[in-house]
């Protein structure tokens, strides 16, 4: 036996004997340099999602990490690993004649022990990590039976070779914050958290002793499933403590008497365990993971977010946030029939995406009844990374007459121009003004064989006479808003201001509506909340559209910057003085018309102390009901309705809704609260300055 362990050790020191030879004669190159398959960078980390102000939202990661400087761990744990894994560490030079002795004569005599040094073990980590990080899961090596001699023969040079290259303490670093301790902990800060909930730097005599035991087989002595293996493996660690000088006879009758006291902690990853605002964290991490600044292809992009230790931070103001979840989940109350409710608010002239709250939650138990993974503020292919994300938008009613008011002052024709709002009948051959193709679409009850819908309708039987255009519109009129529209001398100017305030189908993709089809002027096609917020907050802005941002940045492990939205603005996307005209009409929405029924639960108006500006909407089915406004710093989209289901599959009318009965759902009634007691507690933390006039042309002709 003697003769065979001399000739096994001789073999395994020859790469030893090489580098001393290379070291004291410097004639040799054969370790001279790092090889590049132990390129030593940062393992698998955890990203974060951060909301503007730096607080936490979210966490991702394929291996819970956190790593911490060698300072930052307590000196029990570093004890404790270097007792039982490898106590001759800072007398070796990466490979130990004595421990691969000491474990050829064990294994040979039916025990279990390794002979690698922490050197050696952090080498097949750190290939480990590597093969992962590449896809390489076929080329992961676990434990000692899975490695053959040439494996062995590479880890000792490659220890050798990361001895020359750094410091025993950063390698014991390197080590301990590599490490697997379990599937949720990677590392021993995550471990600490995970086990004992506390920090690395907080351990005691025998959680530190736990830990250390752990390495050798994390499965056979896991605390919590394995309890009396973990016990005597921490013993076992504790008398290694004992044997080699690192603590007291005292210390280690006390520590071996000790609990266990494990506390678990389990990481909790992803949007659906965001802190706060689920959903936006959802949207967020798909606008990272489709940033070509992150990578090539999409595999690259996941592999750089899920490991790469980024920090995301966002545009969300935590002040607005909050006001916004609470305002949501107060609307529809404990909400058994699943009605959806949302709110999402963007800054004027930033596009900066401030809230985006909604009544439900991803996941059971987390305080709300309505359970969905859909995402009701954004197109379908803006979150979860598939076009199932969010859903899909919602009829907005008469949230889309602005649009055609838009289209009327850009003609020059002013607000006070009168207009027959009796007309009800628009045949299929209404010699409609058009320059860019035909208009699509007919009301007239003579037609409906040949595809026109029903005569014109109001909400109410009294609006069918002539008023002047600003009537029209805070009134919301449907007859008046045809007869502004038949009245333009080209038709296509209204489709012309939709694109400018890219106004877009919720499916996402950036499909324009279909404003040549007559019932779209109405709000007949699917927007999402976020799009119409962002349309509203370019009249806030005096014409200035600009696009929805989420992330201000992404900085990596080292707190360098490597992406981030850009602020993408256009300047007089509509004609500052026809959204200073918009918005003075708007502003009458809330003081004389539709809006003016936003009432508290006393039948009292509900008004905000700054200047504001607002519309509603309703579709024909009181199924899906908005009110869209904004000040000078806020622009704000509520919705409330059916989020999930055909606007026709569940009429709103005759229901009940947070204890009270409703005839009919109008926007004014449900979504219009929400949007003003949110924007009363939001608006005083921006802008809240006075409108710019418009210019008396387009007010009075």
């Amino acid at each position: 036996m003697s003769a065979l362990c001399g000739v096994l050790v001789a073999g395994f020191l020859v790469p030893a004997v090489v580098v001393v030879g290379t070291a004291a004669h410097g004639t040799s190159q054969l370790f001279g340099q790092l090889p590049s398959e132990l390129t030593v960078t940062a393992p698998g980390q955890v990203t974060k999602i951060v909301a503007a102000d730096g607080s936490h939202l979210a966490s991702v990661f394929d291996e819970n990490r956190i790593p911490v400087p060698l300072d930052k761990m307590s000196p029990n744990i570093k004890n404790a690993i270097i007792a039982v894994e490898d106590y001759r560490f800072y007398e070796h030079g990466g490979v130990d004649s004595t421990g691969i002795l000491r474990a050829v004569v064990s294994n040979l005599r039916g025990g279990r022990q390794g002979g690698s040094t922490i050197t050696q073990q952090y080498v097949a980590n750190v290939i480990n990590d590597h093969a992962v990080a590449e896809g390489r899961h076929e080329d992961v090596v676990l434990n000692g039976q899975q490695k053959q001699v040439s494996h062995k023969l590479r880890e000792m040079k490659l220890a050798i070779a990361l001895e020359k290259q750094f410091t025993k303490d950063q390698i014991l670093e390197g080590y301990l914050n590599i490490v697997f301790f379990n599937r949720n902990a990677y590392g021993v800060q995550a471990a600490s958290q995970y086990f004992f909930s506390a920090d690395a730097k907080d351990l005691t005599l025998p959680q530190a002793a736990t830990l250390a035991g752990l390495v050798n087989g994390p499965a056979l002595f896991d605390p919590v499933a394995q309890p009396e293996a973990s016990l005597k493996r921490r013993n076992l660690v504790l008398g290694a403590m004992h044997q080699h000088g690192y603590i007291t006879e005292q210390q280690h009758n006390e520590a071996v008497k000790a609990p266990m006291g494990t506390k678990l902690n389990a990481p909790k990853q992803g949007c659906a365990y965001a802190a706060r605002a689920q959903y936006f964290c959802d949207f967020v991490l798909n606008q990272v993971l489709n940033d070509p600044a992150l990578g090539d292809s999409a595999d690259s992009r996941a592999n750089r977010v899920m490991r790469g230790g980024l920090t995301i931070r966002t545009t969300l103001d935590p002040r607005l946030q909050g006001a916004a979840q609470d305002q949501v989940d107060a609307t529809a109350g404990p909400n058994p029939d699943k009605w959806g409710s949302s709110l999402v608010t963007v800054q004027p002239g930033t596009g900066q995406v401030l809230a985006m709250a909604q009544n439900s939650r991803m996941l059971k138990g987390q305080g709300a009844g309505f359970v969905t993974s859909y995402n009701f503020n954004v197109d379908a292919a803006d979150a979860n990374g598939n076009d199932l994300g969010g859903a899909g938008g919602f009829q907005p009613g008469s949230t889309m007459k602005p649009v055609t008011l838009a289209a009327w002052l850009g003609e020059g024709r002013p607000t006070n121009q009168i207009v027959d709002a009796s007309r009800r009948v628009y045949p299929l051959d209404h010699p409609w003004r058009s320059t860019c193709g035909r208009v699509t679409g007919a009301y007239n009850d003579a037609e409906l064989g040949f595809g026109a819908a029903r005569s014109l309708q109001n909400d109410e039987p009294y609006w069918y006479r002539r008023m002047s255009v600003r009537e029209g519109v805070y009134q919301s009129i449907n007859t008046a808003t045809f007869a502004s529209a038949a009245g333009l001398s080209d038709f296509c100017n209204i489709q012309r201001a939709a694109d400018a305030l890219r106004l877009h189908r919720g499916s996402g993709g950036g499909a324009k509506l279909d404003l040549s089809m007559l019932g779209n002027l109405l709000g007949g096609e699917n927007v999402a909340p976020l799009t119409m917020a962002s349309a509203f907050a370019t009249f806030a802005a005096n014409g200035t559209y600009c696009a929805p941002v989420s992330v201000r940045e992404v900085t990596d492990s080292q707190g360098r910057k490597i992406a981030g939205q850009s602020q993408d603005c256009r300047a007089r996307a509509i004609d500052p003085d026809v959204a200073k005209a918009v918005t003075n009409v708007l502003q009458d929405v809330l003081a004389k018309g539709s809006g003016a029924n936003i009432k508290d639960g006393t039948g009292s108006p509900i008004k905000l102390a700054v200047p504001a500006a607002a519309k509603t909407g309703t579709n024909q089915y009181n199924s899906q009901t908005w009110v869209v406004g904004y000040t000078r710093g806020l622009a704000t989209a509520s919705f409330f309705g059916d989020a999930l289901n055909d606007p026709s599959a569940r009429v709103g009318r005759d229901v009940w809704v947070n204890g009270r009965h409703y005839a009919s759902v109008d926007g004014a009634y449900i979504a219009g609260p929400q949007w003003a007691y949110y924007m009363q507690k939001a608006a005083d933390l921006y802008d809240g300055g006075a409108f710019d006039p418009p210019p008396r042309h387009l007010i009075t002709g």
